[in-house]
């Protein structure tokens, strides 16, 4: 298991306890689901390891809290995955960490609904910043990725997977700033490139069928 996600890692977060060990394993369980195709312990682990890369935050552990956080519940057949997740964190981490922490926590797992944080918001852009990092990557990494989407989606047909997708992409480039740290910044065109042709792709398959 990746450093990132093991539990000498989540004691630096959460402390050394029999409770925090029980809620480590409980997350580790979660995030291993056999539906999780994309959404699973290496996207946990990407997340984790881009928050120390993409410049200062205000509570670099919140952060780190909130990506252990964000897709903990990830069903693909419900809408409200990130309100759960949010209400997971605060169940989750009782008693392990500050009120004022756990409540940024609970920020920012809600904030991943939408990706959009406000200008200013410095751990509500690394942590967005990191759970969009894939949308830069190269073609063939971002075909791989998207594949993976669609397999977790296997219960809904063509039709519905594409208007719902197709949704999402257009959310993301509307975004006035898909990126907002200065590190990721310079991602955006090859994001948007990305985006626009998978965008592409599904409006074309909607047509000839």
């Amino acid at each position: 298991m990746s450093g990132l996600v093991g539990f000498d890692a989540w004691a630096g977060l959460a402390g050394d306890s029999g409770t925090s060990r029980t809620e480590w394993a409980a997350l580790v369980a979660a995030w291993s689901e056999p539906h999780r195709r994309y959404h699973d312990l290496a996207h946990l682990a990407a997340v984790l390891g881009l928050v120390g890369e993409l410049g200062e935050s205000a509570d670099p552990d919140a952060v780190r809290l909130a990506a252990w956080y964000h897709d903990v519940v990830y069903d693909p057949e419900r809408a409200d995955n990130e309100d759960v997740s949010a209400q997971r964190a605060r169940a989750g981490l009782r008693g392990l960490v500050p009120e004022e922490r756990l409540t940024e926590v609970e920020r920012l797992v809600l904030l991943t609904a939408g990706h959009d944080p406000e200008p200013g918001d410095a751990n509500g852009a690394v942590l967005c910043d990191a759970d969009l990092a894939v949308l830069a990557s190269v073609p063939s990494a971002y075909a791989a990725y998207a594949s993976a989407i669609r397999a977790e989606y296997a219960h809904l047909s063509d039709e519905e997977f594409t208007a719902g997708r197709a949704s999402v992409l257009e959310h993301l480039l509307s975004l006035e700033s898909l990126y907002r740290t200065p590190v990721a910044q310079p991602w955006t065109a090859t994001a948007r490139a990305n985006l626009s042709a998978e965008l592409v792709l599904l409006r074309r398959r909607t047509a000839a069928s």
